[in-house]
């Protein structure tokens, strides 16, 4: 491909499959059977038992993105594809960071930390803390940057992102 950046840009999918093993395998090896890279991928059952819901998150062109999502429309257990790329949408991730070898005084500014950007502390030991966040993923990239600028040892785990169409016009 030629180009400053081909049209690449971040791209959100979100899918209703039947709720059945193997369905998200099919799903994931589609992308990777095509080298198309998943940023991200959360799934969770909905009120209906048998319907589970997949939120995706890839970086594509537009070419390749309306590839992807005719290859999952024509899935047999996908039953609808929506594209949350340009649309509003309500959208968080899920985010624990553990700080590790904490002094009193990283005790302190984990607090801090944690009040500016509306986190948790849901776990508190001698020498760490274990914070929640829930928020945006571009978000939680700017608190993991902070964190691995002001503590020594941290350990980071994201859940992915969820979505859903939002009611009124506000975005994600």
């Amino acid at each position: 491909m030629s180009g400053i950046n081909n049209g690449m840009k971040k791209r959100w999918i979100s899918l209703y499959v039947e709720n059945q093993v193997g369905v998200l395998s099919k799903i994931s090896g589609l992308f990777s059977g095509k080298s198309y890279n998943l940023d991200s991928l959360t799934v969770g059952t909905t009120e209906d038992p048998t319907v589970s819901r997949m939120t995706i998150a890839t970086v594509s062109d537009d070419e390749t993105f309306e590839q992807i999502k005719k290859q999952l429309n024509r899935t047999v257990e996908v039953i609808k594809v929506i594209d949350f790329t340009d649309v509003f949408v309500r959208m968080k991730e899920i985010m624990y960071i553990k700080v590790q070898k904490c002094t009193s005084e990283d005790k302190v500014e984990c607090f801090q930390i944690a009040e500016t950007f509306k986190a948790k502390v849901i776990d508190y030991g001698r020498d760490s803390l274990l914070l929640e966040f829930v928020q945006t993923g571009t978000k939680n990239d700017a608190v993991i940057k902070l964190m691995k600028e002001e503590f020594k040892s941290i350990e980071v785990v994201r859940g992915g992102s969820v979505g859903i169409e939002s009611i009124s016009m506000m975005e994600r």
